[in-house]
């Protein structure tokens, strides 16, 4: 079984943010990245199946050379090689586009990635690829079973949850609770350094969207600290004005 693990290269949830070039380039300047929190998650559970079944596990990211320490974070975890598309992910289209090329070359059994990235928040390249491939995508799953060639999944829904069964090959954009995230140990972060990563061009430069402007959201509101429950009462109804 193989199995290809999609991990984006974002900003830690902690990183302050701001922009260049009259806020049409994001400013990388001092900021930390990390895997995607959504992509962990794929990537802890493609582990557990890989430990389960003897498959294998590459993880692939479309990103410039800056992206190689996230990407041997991932083999440290366990994956077993990497592919770097040397290129910058402007878009989903784009994205979807690479990953789609390389599941064509490579014939993959699953392909797991997270429900989104959060730099971006779009949810749509696991739809993308899906289409591209003709292969069912579904998104967001909390639980992933493998029972011979079938996969057995809970979706999140409005409301409830959803239970689906699909064939290979599929795509799955992940959430949790589908695994437990992994810390790399010693030894894995000792063995990725020999782990094969390769390098591809992408197939094309086809993109959807062009970037006008980056805008900051407000500054928050100053607050009022109160030490009753009249107090507040009497702000909510005479002040505020919403009782």
């Amino acid at each position: 079984m193989k199995i290809l693990v999609c991990i984006t290269h974002v900003p830690d949830t902690t990183s302050k943010i701001s922009f260049t070039d009259n806020d049409t380039k994001f400013d990388k300047t001092g900021v930390q990245f990390i895997i995607g929190p959504y992509d962990d998650y794929a990537l802890a559970r493609a582990m557990e199946i890989k430990e389960a079944s003897g498959a294998t596990v590459t993880v692939l990211n479309v990103g410039t050379a800056e992206t190689e320490p996230t990407i041997r974070k991932a083999l440290a975890i366990g994956a077993d090689d990497a592919i770097r598309v040397n290129a910058e992910p402007v878009d989903a289209l784009f994205v979807a586009n690479q990953i789609a090329a390389i599941a064509k070359e490579n014939n993959y059994d699953m392909i797991l990635m997270g429900r989104e990235s959060i730099d971006f928040n779009g949810g749509q390249v696991h739809a993308m690829v899906g289409e591209m491939l003709n292969i069912p995508s579904i998104s967001p799953v909390m639980q992933l079973d493998i029972e011979g060639t079938t996969a057995k999944m809970t979706k999140e829904i409005e409301g409830g949850k959803e239970y689906l069964e699909v064939d290979m090959p599929f795509v799955a954009g992940c959430q949790e609770p589908i695994a437990e995230w992994r810390i790399p140990n010693m030894r894995g972060i000792m063995t990725a350094r020999s782990k094969p990563l390769n390098v591809v061009e992408p197939v094309s430069d086809e993109s959807g969207t062009a970037v006008v402007k980056f805008e900051l959201p407000p500054p928050k509101g100053a607050v009022k600290l109160v030490d009753t429950v009249e107090e507040l009462v009497d702000l909510l109804k005479n002040e505020a004005k919403v009782i």
